[in-house]
């Protein structure tokens, strides 16, 4: 039977998997990414059931380093998670010639291997229905974000000013709110489309801004843990 590695630091969730594709491959599991890419080895075509919130590397980091040393590898992602900053992170990594797909958790049995079959089996690229919505709005020019605009969003949920963004990024304070104004167009929040006001002052963009982010799942409280971890190492490095 052909090995599947199945990588996920939840242990239920891994037994749970690894019984319901133990009549058709031979399993192996590991608890993060790193234990993932020990069992890979020199294989030249792993398959790969892998979820998303791992600790250490995350299933996009972990794929895109699998990816650009074995571009062949066919990963399933396994997740309870449709955020778009995951999506949009994956868009932007997937080679050309790489069959995947992407699975939530929450679905029943018979989904699970019908997304597994058809990407191990058949070779053919999976997506969650759940998923599709936000992959189009990934691929749409107006409401895509990019990997610019990303990161001061991310800057401005950890409560960073114009002024440290610019140092952080090597911007001029103009460039940042360039990319700040890019980024309020794109999440529909433009100052020319806010008409409503509270006491006589308009809305705080910036807020409105990680507010909407959030509720398109662009930010999420794990991924801001390692942002917090990265700032503040960029804060004891940076240069005074």
């Amino acid at each position: 039977m052909p090995t599947i590695i199945i990588a996920d630091d939840n242990p239920r969730e891994r037994a749970f998997m690894s019984q319901l594709v133990e009549t058709e491959f031979d399993v192996k599991t590991a608890a993060n990414a790193d234990e993932a890419l020990q069992l890979i080895g020199e294989d030249s075509e792993p398959l790969i059931i892998s979820d998303i919130q791992m600790p250490g590397l995350n299933g996009i980091d972990f794929a895109e380093r699998l990816w650009q040393q074995t571009p062949q590898a066919r990963i399933v992602f396994y997740s309870h998670h449709a955020d778009e900053m995951y999506i949009r992170a994956l868009a932007n990594i997937i080679p050309p010639e790489t069959v995947y797909g992407y699975v939530l958790k929450d679905n029943n049995d018979e989904t699970l291997t019908r997304a597994i079959t058809a990407v191990f089996n058949e070779h053919q690229c999976w997506i969650d229905p759940k998923v599709r919505p936000v992959q189009a709005r990934t691929n749409r020019s107006d409401t895509s974000i990019t990997d610019a605009e990303y990161e001061v969003l991310v800057d401005i949920a950890l409560g960073m000013t114009d002024n440290m963004i610019a140092k952080r990024r090597f911007l001029s304070r103009r460039g940042v709110q360039n990319r700040l104004k890019s980024l309020y167009i794109k999440l529909g929040i433009e100052h020319d489309k806010i008409s409503d006001t509270i006491d006589n002052e308009a809305m705080n963009m910036r807020a409105r801004a990680i507010s909407v982010a959030l509720r398109r799942g662009l930010l999420n409280v794990h991924e801001l843990n390692n942002a917090e971890e990265l700032f503040q190492q960029w804060l004891v490095e940076r240069p005074h």
